[in-house]
């Protein structure tokens, strides 16, 4: 790999040297960096609620490093295993152009990494801007695997808004005081729902509504008159969550590293996966009090989550005595508002200038229409289980729950023996139709499989996600790999083809890597598949993911060099 980096720098080296014009070689001289990061997986203690638990970290810290890229950099990331469980990590919302290789999902871009095994993530980042993340993507890993990616604007690029006085990043989380790994695999077995988590984090931290964690509590120490850019990140496992600071206004100017028309807002929402960047504008004076900043869940669903709030505070310095301040108390949302979580996300629009113009397709090559959401499986014979009526809970997509291969589709594509590993089958349409909304059918029973949907280079794609109400509407956070899309629409109810696609927003809707499909709702998306490799497709909230609710894109080559996919690297895990 770094013989590879040398050689690059070598090359342009010679090329300035080519050149008479010191123009041309200072462009080359300054396109990009290369920057290097050691992640060694390691178990390291940890307290939090007064129990301490062996977890799996990165280099001891929880959350993981910091990484700071700007647009166009190339980032190298020496990963080494030394714990028992297999580990793959995956740069959520990177876009991975033609290097598909370092996308990070097990089994299908990679098999994992174990023990004793070393894996370099070699990619570049290209035309995004904004605040990412990394985390673990095989089994409940991410829960504590999982660490901010900042993507700076090229260097002399300034932001589409006033710069801050400093940034901050915000990390949700969530905090077992048992080992998740263990919650999961009785949850699969028993085909019952698992236990929920013990509390929420911020940094890593409860904060001061949990027992025993006063002490564990995030503290964002600012001054007065000045902006503030917040990096907020959604790293937690299963839950949906509203954020708000007592007595400030949030100015959202970014989500999924792409910037946004700037919204004001008292009240966020943010999924799992998703990413949104806020300018916070201090008071002009000290205002001799504390704020708390608080996060609880948006549930939506039947099933049980952790019903808990996690704070921090906002403090304002300097100020003496800062114990006898009044603390001041933000106010939430309802845990099941779904009428603020449609006009929440409706109220996003991409900046769409010339700078940053939204490409919206406007031509459509191939339709699809999904439905996510829950379903059962049959109970096996000779065992008890805890799901609806006694059978195992699954999710799935079209009907399609998800069968996880044991050789990574990735490689299989790419070596054309994919016929072994998995079909291009998927169902493009539900397979039998039914009110998705209304009364659920009288089989709740998924089908199961390793299907794919197959794409030419650069076809444009239209995908209305409908969630169903088989076993209760639910709200599912949809991330796609490899691609940003644009969400042109949503509604609560079955989607209506002719009425609904009338109002498409195709001038300047927002840009995104992961949507809510909304409660008893749907959802339409539109990119361009200009991507070559195999892009998985799932829920993130994790205990949907591990029941089956994901599918896969392969996205064939293109013609040019440009539009291929890169070979694999000679470092690549095997299964």
């Amino acid at each position: 790999m770094g013989a590879t980096v040398n050689s690059f720098m070598s090359n342009s080296l010679i090329l300035c040297l080519s050149f008479t014009i010191l123009l041309a070689c200072s462009d080359v001289s300054h396109a990009s960096r290369t920057r290097y990061y050691k992640f060694d997986i390691i178990m390291k203690n940890y307290t939090r609620l007064c129990q301490t638990r062996s977890i799996v970290t990165v280099n001891g810290q929880f959350p993981g490093p910091k990484i700071v890229v700007r647009d166009e950099d190339r980032l190298v990331v020496k990963v080494t295993n030394h714990v028992k469980d297999n580990v793959t990590l995956h740069w959520h919302g990177v876009r991975q152009l033609q290097s598909g290789w370092a996308d990070g999902p097990a089994y299908v871009t990679q098999c994992p990494i174990q023990n004793g095994q070393t894996y370099v993530y070699n990619f570049t980042i290209r035309g995004q801007r904004g605040t990412l993340f990394w985390h673990a993507h095989i089994s409940w890993l991410r829960v504590t695997l999982y660490g901010p990616i900042v993507v700076l604007p090229k260097k002399g690029v300034p932001y589409p808004f006033p710069k801050p006085y400093k940034e901050v990043p915000i990390l949700f989380g969530e905090w077992f005081n048992s080992d998740p790994e263990a919650i999961i695999a009785q949850s699969l077995q028993s085909g019952g729902g698992p236990n929920v988590s013990d509390a929420y984090t911020i940094n890593g931290l409860p904060g001061p509504l949990y027992n025993c964690s006063a002490k564990d509590t995030f503290k964002l120490k600012v001054k007065p008159g000045k902006t503030y850019l917040l990096r907020i990140v959604n790293a937690a496992l299963n839950d949906e969550l509203f954020f708000s600071i007592a007595n400030h206004t949030l100015t959202i100017v970014d989500v999924d590293a792409s910037y946004i028309k700037p919204l004001d807002t008292q009240i966020l929402l943010i999924t799992p996966g998703q990413t949104t960047d806020v300018l916070l504008q201090t008071k002009s004076q000290s205002p001799h009090a504390t704020f708390l900043m608080a996060a609880r869940p948006y549930a939506t669903g039947q099933g049980t989550f952790d019903n808990s709030t996690v704070a921090g505070l906002l403090e304002y310095s300097p100020t003496s005595h800062m114990k006898s301040l009044p603390l001041l108390k933000p106010t939430l949302p309802a845990l099941n508002d779904s009428a603020f979580a449609t006009n929440f996300t409706s109220e996003l629009r991409s900046l769409a200038n010339e700078q940053f113009p939204a490409n919206v397709p406007k031509h459509i090559d191939r339709q699809f229409f999904f439905t996510v959401g829950l379903g059962a499986e049959p109970c096996p014979k000779n065992q008890t289980c805890q799901g609806p009526n006694g059978t195992k809970f699954a999710a799935a997509v079209n009907n399609v729950s998800w069968t996880l291969p044991t050789t990574a589709l990735l490689q299989a594509h790419y070596f054309g023996n994919w016929s072994k590993v998995y079909t291009t089958d998927f169902p493009v349409n539900p397979p039998f139709p039914f009110n998705y909304t209304g009364t659920p059918p009288n089989s709740t029973f998924v089908s199961n499989g390793t299907k794919v949907v197959v794409l030419d280079f650069n076809t444009s794609v239209e995908l209305v996600m409908q969630d169903t109400s088989i076993l209760g509407a639910e709200s599912h956070p949809l991330h796609l790999h490899g691609y940003d899309f644009f969400v042109v629409g949503q509604g609560i109810g079955n989607f209506d083809p002719t009425k609904d696609r009338a109002k498409f927003n195709l001038i300047d809707p927002v840009a995104r890597n992961t949507v809510g499909v909304p409660s008893g709702g749907w959802v339409a998306i539109r990119f361009f598949a200009d991507n070559p490799g195999v892009w998985l497709m799932h829920c993130h909230l994790e205990v949907h993911t591990s029941w089956g609710l994901r599918m896969a894109w392969v996205v064939n080559d293109g013609p040019l060099p440009s539009q291929k996919l890169f070979p694999p690297p000679s470092d690549l895990p095997r299964c």
